[in-house]
């Protein structure tokens, strides 16, 4: 678990080591101050003090004082700046990692919980590397300096000052495991807020429509009323540490006040040495304070941590090699079974099948396995040895990039970003100019719709589309999939809110430049199935019939009845 950060202690020890120089001569300095004290007092006591020699003192105090401000300025600026360094460094391998993972990742963690450990896990492995290494750092020599002008002074006195030291102890290590144990619990219920926030915030159209606004609102409260009660228990911990901390501390002062009074009755020590001791353990309070709000951090730092590292350590089911590949765009299935990792009955089953260049279509009923081919082939989920190949080659043999800039994808369900409509057709070709973007908009029919919006191209569309209609977005989603111009085009049915004749106006006009790839096609629109030079009809998962348009309008019963039906709304249309 360290592993993820010890690599950016290593890269960056220049810098921690400037920033912990720097903090180390503040404590430093802080600790001349009770020795300019002691000087001063026991002038004073003796009646050898005059206002120039005090006012030297006074000077020296102000110059060990514009010097430690100096300091403090670089150690922030050192640590706390390595702290965001890290947070960055951390921030960008969870977000290359989570692009790497295949759809069994994304049905196992919600969007909610990704957030969580890019926001408020992150935040405190930041605070645990930054505050944390320094209140540590700072903790730790202020004690032990301390200690050793407190000894020199008198052993005695030292040993009762910190007589309540194992009490603070015992105290830290039981409070710090609790503490670990209830932070968990608020990471865990910060992430089910924050999907519970999401998932509400996309679907406000659907939760307006069955006015279930006050619903939504009050399951959100009871999120909010949990999360709160982990944070009061985490807070029950740490407001047991500081009072405990300073307790310890203060009964220590007590001892002092005590015997250390005797003691300068007794002349057995000087009054500034006494004024010197006390400033001394005034000074070890701090650290003793700190111990509590170290071991707060560090707890939240490493649970989070722990989370991360899961994240980072949670591998893909799909097998990527590094062998590239710029096989033939053509696929061959072998007897090809698959089923979802939440489902024990397959959704395809023994399918062998060659695709090549040509235009494909694949028909059947609701559920009979259609998307789930389409989701294969475009290599989302993972298959068995020797059941897929991709241009003669297995596909398990070879890296997924090498099959995926080969496919242009339009799923049923078009995924647009909150970016303008130039941006997210050229989402596959980034660099593509004006006329090639303008091209494939009008490729897909949508170039005259964008010229109707206020700033055409430069229109932003809003969070997930929200100002196109349903149809607007599928054809935006293909005129992305022909920009990137691949040799594979799989259509999911991907234009099912469009009408039926801009359906078949749209692969009307791109039959010919189709027909030089391979394309399969996914729909029950028998006008647009027509078009194409094979059709696939599975029913449960199998292949059960494939032929021409013609052939199967004459052998399949279900093309034939769905054939009829179309046919005969099309011809009311027409006479009504």
């Amino acid at each position: 678990m360290l592993g993820l950060v010890a690599p950016v202690f290593r890269q960056y020890w220049l810098r921690i080591l400037v920033g912990c120089l720097s903090l180390l001569s503040v404590d430093l300095l802080q600790l001349l101050i009770p020795r300019v004290l002691k000087r001063g007092v026991d002038a004073l006591a003796a009646g050898t003090s005059s206002p120039h020699a005090l006012l030297g003192l006074a000077g020296i105090i102000l110059l060990v004082a514009l010097c430690v401000n100096c300091l403090r300025f670089v150690w922030r600026l050192m640590i706390i700046g390595f702290s965001r360094i890290m947070e960055r460094i951390i921030r960008d391998r969870i977000f290359a990692h989570i692009l790497k993972m295949d759809a069994l990742f994304f049905e196992k963690h919600t969007t909610g919980d990704v957030m969580a450990h890019v926001s408020n896990d992150l935040s405190a492995v930041q605070m645990a590397s930054g505050m944390g290494l320094i209140a540590a750092m700072d903790a730790s020599f202020m004690t032990f300096a301390a200690m050793g002008f407190m000894l020199k002074i008198n052993v005695l006195l030292t040993l009762l000052a910190l007589l309540p030291m194992p009490f603070l102890a015992v105290c830290t290590r039981v409070l710090s495991a609790r503490l670990h144990q209830r932070f968990a619990s608020v990471q865990e219920q910060f992430s089910l807020m924050t999907e519970f926030t999401r998932s509400t915030l996309i679907s406000v159209r659907l939760i307006k429509a069955y006015t279930m606004e006050k619903f939504r609102t009050r399951e959100f409260d009871a999120l909010g009323r949990k999360y709160v009660r982990s944070n009061l228990r985490v807070a029950a911990i740490q407001g047991l540490m500081f009072p405990i901390a300073t307790l310890t501390g203060n009964i220590g002062m007590l001892f002092v006040l005590i015997f250390g009074g005797r003691l300068v009755i007794q002349s057995r020590i000087s009054m500034g040495d006494f004024v010197a001791f006390i400033s001394y353990l005034y000074m070890m309070i701090w650290p003793m304070m700190a111990i509590g709000w170290v071991a707060n951090l560090v707890q939240r730092g490493l649970t989070s941590l722990r989370r991360i590292h899961t994240l980072l350590t949670s591998g893909s089911s799909l097998p990527d090699t590094a062998s590239e590949t710029k096989a033939d765009p053509s696929f061959s299935l072998r007897f090809l079974s698959f089923s979802y990792p939440s489902s024990t009955a397959p959704v395809l089953r023994d399918i062998t099948l060659e695709i090549g260049p040509g235009i494909h279509g694949v028909a059947g009923r609701t559920g009979s396995g259609k998307s789930s081919l389409c989701k294969v082939l475009a290599r989302l989920y993972p298959v068995d040895d020797g059941q897929l190949f991709f241009g003669g080659l297995d596909v398990n043999g070879i890296s997924l990039n090498s099959v995926r800039s080969a496919i242009g994808y339009v799923g049923q369900e078009p995924i647009v970003f909150s970016d303008s409509i130039r941006a997210n057709i050229a989402l596959g070709r980034p660099e593509a100019s004006r006329e090639e973007i303008e091209a494939a908009a009008r490729s897909a029919a949508i170039h005259e719709d964008i010229l109707t919006l206020p700033a055409g191209y430069d229109t932003l569309i809003g969070e997930r589309g929200v100002k196109l209609s349903g149809g607007q977005r599928q054809r935006l989603a293909l005129a992305r999939a022909l920009l990137c111009d691949r040799p594979i085009l799989l259509v999911d049915d991907g234009l099912s809110a469009v009408d039926v004749a801009t359906e078949h106006e749209i692969f009307a006009g791109l039959r010919n430049q189709l027909q030089k790839k391979t394309v399969v096609i996914v729909s029950n629109r028998v006008k647009l199935l027509s078009m194409t030079d094979h059709i696939l009809i599975l029913e449960e998962g199998r292949i059960v019939s494939d032929g021409t348009h013609d052939r199967l309008v004459q052998e399949n019963s279900f093309y034939r009845t769905m054939y009829d039906k179309q046919m005969h709304q099309e011809d009311f249309q027409v006479t009504s």
